[in-house]
């Protein structure tokens, strides 16, 4: 009996069944996750509309320029959050993480930030910070994408 109990032990702790318990665990979290990035697109994409309604009904004139640069953040929250859904359910599909996709998404947060930006409150630091980031993932994804056209051909 005990001599039974190690083996199930035994072989419920061996690698492949550890692994395969992780692996079932990731998948499981990243499905809860795709559900929830779902949830927050659905809700931003009433918000944009909702905002989009509002100033269309109340023709608001004169001051366009500073609600359509909110409309415009709304919009690549949107996009990003699509962008993070495709890394999702590009993972679930792979079980590899697409460094193109993360790179690309990263490059809209960046231009989310720019469009939003209020250069009237921003330190030059802010601004040095910002093209550092675009430098990097510009090369980045230059990189990648060579190097998955080199794979490819």
């Amino acid at each position: 009996m005990q001599n039974k109990l190690f083996r199930h032990i035994g072989r419920a702790t061996s690698d492949r069944a550890f692994l395969h318990y992780a692996e079932f665990f990731e998948t499981l979290i990243a499905k809860i996750l795709l559900v929830v990035i779902i949830l927050i697109t659905i809700y931003a994409v009433v918000d944009l509309a909702i905002n989009l309604s509002q100033i269309v009904l109340t023709n608001q004139i004169g001051s366009l320029g500073k609600t359509l640069i909110s409309i415009f953040g709304l919009f690549l929250n949107i996009l990003i959050a699509l962008e993070l859904l495709e890394n999702i359910a590009g993972y679930l599909r792979k079980h590899v993480f697409q460094v193109e996709l993360v790179i690309v998404t990263a490059i809209i947060a960046v231009a989310r930030k720019i469009v939003i930006l209020d250069l009237e409150k921003t330190s030059g630091l802010d601004l040095i910070g910002l093209a550092t980031a675009i430098i990097a993932l510009t090369i980045g994804y230059y990189i990648i994408r060579i190097s998955n056209q080199i794979r490819n051909s």
